[in-house]
């Protein structure tokens, strides 16, 4: 299950820096965490310590984290829903990502000119918000034209269920609130999978600051955004790019390195991950073997049969059991044969809800 997310920003704000940071095409991906994979989409691994500490235990042959995919919204500017610039043209890519990650600016520099003339972060949150929200109602207007008049004559309940909901979203939207912010009953959530609204999807606001603004946990434009947050229950990560550029060069250790000189516990590309991963309501299991270490995503509340179907489907048809250790027990343990010995190895079956940390094998007969 690949966690992605859609980069959003006015020009000048440096989601380009932090993008190109993202995507170092001097550096493969099979050995290290960041690669390109296409001109506008980047991956990224998610930061995990658990995956170093079990390899380091079973000596795999290779070992695989779970990733991050992030698709840059290039050029997307007031009036990209109406087809200004090149927002348009992308607009219709960020419809497949889990969340939005929208790049703001908040630092002063008389060098980097702001396309409207001065730095505000609230107004730039708000323009970009307006194009989202017009590229939703474009959407929802032209389902309304299809099946009003066919709604209302044949008085079928499902179209009519469906042309209250979109008339209920199209009175928020014009109203300037997002989809995210309203409550949907269970048929209302399975008719509006299919339009993937933008709006309908979590949001977190990157506030890209200067260096000097990490080491003082931020600043008043910092401060804006995180009250403006609040108010939406979204999330806020501070992130220097210029910082975050320079981090993309190294390798793990020399990345270490270097935010222990910045004081810094963690880059600010991990914060982020790690928040949308809280946001969205995701968590790791991990398979493990002489063969294999391999970390993999899933949402909080899937059962064991769901989850060995993100390996393979197989999995999931012909799931029989699982064997489970938690992390924690593990460790503490020392190796999977002294948490046999402890009792700390569970045999779960298909009602199991998975937990972050758990170690499984699974059993299954197709």
């Amino acid at each position: 299950m690949a966690l992605t997310a859609g980069i959003v920003g006015l020009p000048n704000v440096g989601k380009s820096t932090l993008f190109n940071a993202i995507t170092k095409k001097n550096i493969l991906a099979a050995n290290y965490p960041f690669a390109t994979i296409d001109p506008n989409v980047g991956i990224v691994t998610v930061p995990d310590k658990r995956v170093s500490t079990l390899e380091e235990m079973y000596m795999p042959e290779r070992c695989i984290p779970t990733t991050y995919e992030f698709t840059d919204i290039a050029g997307l500017v007031k009036g990209a829903s109406k087809g200004e610039g090149l927002g348009n043209k992308f607009l219709s890519h960020i419809r497949e990502v889990d969340a939005v990650v929208e790049v703001v600016r908040c630092f002063d520099d008389e060098n980097v000119i702001h396309v409207d003339g001065s730095v505000d972060p609230i107004r730039d949150i708000e323009v970009i918000n307006v194009e989202l929200i017009m590229s939703d109602l474009e959407i929802i207007d032209n389902r309304i034209g299809k099946i009003e008049k066919k709604a209302l004559t044949t008085k079928n309940k499902d179209d009519l269920k469906e042309l209250n909901l979109l008339k209920r979203l199209k009175e928020s939207l014009e109203s300037g609130i997002p989809a995210r912010k309203l409550e949907f009953d269970e048929d209302e959530e399975k008719i509006l999978r299919g339009f993937k609204l933008i709006t309908q999807k979590p949001i977190i606001y990157v506030a890209n600051v200067r260096e000097i603004d990490i080491h003082n946990k931020g600043n008043l434009y910092v401060n804006k955004v995180i009250d403006y947050s609040k108010k939406e229950n979204s999330e806020v990560v501070m992130i220097c790019a210029k910082i975050e550029s320079e981090l993309a060069e190294l390798n793990d250790d020399e990345k270490e390195i270097f935010l222990s000189e910045l004081e810094i516990e963690e880059s600010g590309l991990d914060q982020l991950i790690k928040k949308t991963y809280s946001l969205l309501g995701l968590a790791t299991y991990f398979t493990v073997g002489s063969d294999e270490v391999r970390a993999w995503t899933f949402r909080k509340g899937m059962k064991a049969p769901e989850c060995a179907g993100i390996i393979h489907s197989d999995f999931e048809k012909g799931f029989i059991r699982a064997e489970v250790i938690s992390y924690d027990d593990l460790i503490d343990a020392g190796s999977e044969v002294k948490a046999k010995e402890n009792g700390k190895v569970r045999l779960e079956g298909k009602d199991y809800i998975m937990q972050d940390g758990d170690i499984c094998h699974f059993r299954f007969n197709v």
